[in-house]
């Protein structure tokens, strides 16, 4: 006798896919009663930024009903255990918090401190180990996610010239002269398809050494290898060792930030002008060592943010008068924290402290003596030095 064929719904076809995807990843994962839950997710170390890939797709992951905003709990197979970390697309937690991420461009979800010390450490996390989250709060935190989720484009046709699409841009703030510190994207790895612009301005601009807080050699190596790698400006300078790499990641308040900055910087007050400094997107890293060249400079703190901010409205077009609520959001939880770890207070006022002393100090601190100090803001701003 001959059956009928009942055709499947819809929604068996999505449980059913989601089934698949994640037993492929090596997770389990159920919706029951409107409670997401992955578990048992193999890990990954992520050591560049300091975190934990969570071995599950970004989209199977919000598939399962994950939403940005929500407050979710996680917990590891040694017994290491957070709860009610938001759930964001961005880095958009207080310093030193931990927060479960989905960065555009990641391979899996990640949990991780934020500009703190690296959780795979922290928790004690090895090899074959697992993870498991739950949902903990719909929307708990969705007011910070809309406030903070912003995003750029890698075309182009979507800027309004060249020196907006590759956010490079000479520092004229305080008392640094003329032509001799610019900051950008990266000229070297085009991920963003902003290096050979990058390139071509920094030549018309006459820089002749790089800070490169992004990469380590490896990666420039493979860098240049890459497919379509076409900065050959960038390249002469590294074939004659005008390139530092620092792989810089942002736990800036940590000692091997430190440390990596005042190397960076000691090698730059080593090389003759002009000067560029630049991570990836010239966004944070770069933001944080252009503010803190700033302060010791004798830049005001309206200054600082003037600068700082150019980049928002390079790539996401947010400027005082455009988008004022997320103008302030942006100083206040991303630029003020890098001024206050300089100054050495977590709630200091930055408008009301003297920077400059602040940066001498911090530098110090960190290891650069008061020589290469004065060699350093001499030649930014065109002084004697001691």
């Amino acid at each position: 006798m001959k059956k009928d064929f009942v055709k499947p719904t819809r929604a068996l076809l999505i449980a059913f896919a989601l089934c698949v995807a994640v037993l492929l990843c090596g997770c389990g994962a159920r919706h029951e009663d409107a409670t997401p839950t992955v578990a048992d997710c193999a890990l990954l170390h992520e050591p560049e930024f300091g975190g934990v890939y969570i071995q599950m797709t970004i989209e199977d992951f919000n598939a399962l009903g994950f939403q940005y905003g929500d407050s979710v709990n996680v917990s590891f197979s040694n017994g290491y255990t957070l709860e009610d970390l938001p759930y964001f697309n961005g880095y958009y937690t207080a310093n030193g918090e931990p927060l479960l991420i989905a960065y555009p461009g990641y391979d899996y979800i990640k949990a991780a401190i934020n500009n703190g010390d690296d959780l795979w450490t922290v928790a004690g996390l090895q090899e074959g180990l697992t993870g498991s989250i739950t949902l903990a709060e719909k929307g708990r935190y969705l007011d910070i996610q809309n406030a903070r989720d912003i995003h750029y484009t890698d075309a182009r046709e979507d800027y309004a010239s060249d020196i907006v699409f590759a956010n490079f841009r000479e520092i004229r703030v305080g008392d640094i002269r003329k032509g001799m510190l610019y900051r950008s994207a990266s000229p070297c790895d085009n991920q963003h398809n902003r290096a050979p612009y990058v390139d071509a301005l920094m030549k018309e601009a006459g820089i002749s050494f790089i800070l490169n807080l992004a990469d380590n050699e490896e990666k420039i190596q493979k860098n240049i290898s890459a497919d379509g790698f076409n900065s050959t400006y960038f390249l002469s300078l590294y074939e004659s060792g005008q390139v530092t790499p620092l792989a810089l990641n942002m736990n800036f308040g940590s000692e091997e930030f430190q440390g990596k900055v005042v190397s960076g910087l000691s090698a730059m007050a080593e090389h003759q002008g002009p000067w560029l400094v630049h991570c990836t997107e010239g966004k944070d890293r770069t933001g944080f060592v252009c503010m803190l060249l700033e302060a010791l400079c004798g830049a005001s703190y309206e200054e600082i943010v003037s600068d700082y901010m150019i980049t928002y409205a390079n790539y996401y077009g947010i400027t005082k008068q455009s988008d004022p609520d997320r103008y302030d959001v942006i100083v206040k939880n991303v630029l003020d924290p890098m001024i206050c770890c300089v100054i050495g207070e977590d709630n200091a006022d930055p408008a009301a402290s003297e920077l400059s002393a602040c940066a001498e100090r911090y530098l110090e601190d960190a290891g650069m003596s008061r020589e290469t100090i004065a060699v350093l803001k001499a030649a930014l701003t065109g002084g004697t030095g001691l």
